[in-house]
């Protein structure tokens, strides 16, 4: 049987590697919209019908790798994993009708709906995040609080 303090450490080490998993995800989209900001345009008149100019998406992309870099090292856990999440859960929202036919396949063969299944997985992911918080001890909350023995 473990000790409380290896429990403790075995979590921590958990959910720093969901922590920085989780974080990385949204990043990687967030930085895309620098590099690519008329993409982001295009994917909001489809999606959501609005008009956005590339500074709104620039600073659209500023606000979540801010909110991704707070993720990363743990401050503010209980807005920043939930802003997390509610960003990621708007891009599955959007997207749901995809989510109920997964398997299906374009007239060459090819499977179209399996990355909204990542999407999903990844948002689930989020979520459990958000909810083990508490445990986080090695992140910057726990260790201003002294709790990141």
């Amino acid at each position: 049987m473990k000790s409380p303090l290896e429990n403790r450490s075995q979590d921590a080490l958990a959910l720093l590697i969901l922590r920085i998993g989780c974080a990385w995800f949204i990043f990687v989209w967030a930085v895309n919209k620098f590099l690519a900001p008329a993409q982001y345009q295009q994917l909001a008149q489809h999606f959501d019908k609005l008009t956005l100019d590339e500074t709104q998406v620039l600073v659209i992309a500023a606000v979540q790798v801010v909110i991704c870099l707070c993720v990363f090292v743990g401050w503010a856990r209980l807005y920043t994993y939930a802003l997390l999440a509610a960003m990621h859960g708007y891009t599955v929202y959007r997207q749901w009708p995809k989510y109920l036919d997964p398997f299906e396949i374009n007239d060459n063969g090819f499977p179209i709906n399996r990355n909204v299944s990542v999407s999903l997985c990844a948002l689930l992911a989020m979520i459990a995040l958000w909810l083990l918080r508490h445990r986080d001890h090695w992140s910057v909350d726990a260790m201003i609080r002294g709790k990141s023995r």
